[in-house]
């Protein structure tokens, strides 16, 4: 079992003067019942850019949500258990509803012919970085084995994270909103 996540969060007080808001564990963290073993940690999120900087509510709280917000960023970790046989043979039937609780369904772009069920694509650059554990990133057409310390960026592409151990993996994500280039755009509507 992995350690949970402690997050500090500063703030001002009514002088200007910096202070600790909250100090503790993350308010929010979501088991997700259609992968199970899958542990989302929202550690915070903002919105627009620049980021207004003030002692705002803790914007974890609320619904789970898979990409970042429009033109702002997601921080969280993610648990990623061991795939088991039955969830890659089954898997991609369900993944539908699975993108649907984590607030995305249009992000599943899994398929027939998908190197793995948990194939999907956010309109985002995301930095990954595995914690603990070992992932391979599943792209269309390739893989890499990554081990703590390796850092992935995900710029808006299809891709899976696939646990081929028998221990879960942690990794830390950092998403950002983005856009593609019109030409690119054009080409993901094809697939």
């Amino acid at each position: 079992m992995l350690p949970p996540i402690h997050r500090v969060v500063t703030g001002h007080d009514d002088e200007g003067r910096a202070i600790v808001v909250s100090d503790g564990a993350l308010p929010s963290v979501n088991r997700l019942s259609s992968i199970p073993g899958t542990v989302f940690h929202e550690v915070w999120s903002t919105q627009g850019m620049p980021v207004v900087l003030g002692n705002t509510p803790d914007p974890t709280l609320g619904a789970l949500m898979l990409p970042p917000p429009k033109h702002g960023t997601r921080m969280r970790f993610v648990d990623i258990p061991p795939d088991t046989e039955d969830f890659l043979k089954h898997g991609a039937a369900r993944m539908k509803d699975a993108f649907n609780a984590i607030g995305d369904e249009s992000a599943s772009t899994v398929g027939p012919s998908s190197p793995h069920p948990l194939m999907h694509r956010t309109e985002s650059i995301d930095y990954g970085i595995l914690i603990s554990g070992e992932i391979v990133l599943v792209l269309d057409t390739e893989e890499v084995v990554l081990k703590p310390g390796s850092v992935v960026i995900q710029r808006g592409t299809n891709h899976a994270w696939a646990n081929r151990t028998s221990e879960t993996a942690r990794m830390l994500f950092v998403l950002i909103d983005g856009q593609y280039e019109p030409a690119l755009a054009a080409s993901l509507k094809d697939r």
